[in-house]
């Protein structure tokens, strides 16, 4: 039996008649978010380098616009839409803890290092 493919992207907003547009339409759609991110990376507008949570606010663009092609590169192009409700929690939850604790290890050892250069404790030889 053969099975129905969703044809629609953007949360149904785009529909596609065939498999191949609908692969023509998320590699357009990913061909714009990256060309987005290079023009963005090239200008560096001013208004966007001010800080927001700590960061500036173009680095919260890349880091959104970077998950969006990680998202529409799993969903689409490696076919998780397909898969059962129980395998998309599995990579999704694996992928949110293995996040989260990489940035517990950076948080920790930037304080870390942090410290060491505050404090003065590193001999510099150069």
């Amino acid at each position: 039996m053969a099975h129905a493919h969703n044809l629609a992207i953007l949360r149904g907003l785009i529909k596609f008649k065939s498999n191949t547009q609908k692969i023509w339409g998320v590699l357009i759609l990913l061909t714009i978010v990256t060309a987005v991110e290079v023009v963005l990376g090239i200008y560096k507008p001013e208004s966007l380098m001010a800080k927001v949570l700590g960061m500036k606010l173009l680095n919260w663009i890349f880091i959104i616009l970077t998950i969006v092609k990680a998202y529409y590169i799993t969903w689409d192009f490696m076919h998780m839409r397909d898969e059962t409700k129980a395998l998309r929690r599995m990579v999704v939850w694996t992928a949110i803890f293995l996040i989260l604790y990489l940035i517990f290890i950076l948080l920790q050892e930037g304080g870390y290092v942090f410290d060491v250069y505050k404090d003065g404790f590193i001999k510099r030889d150069f």
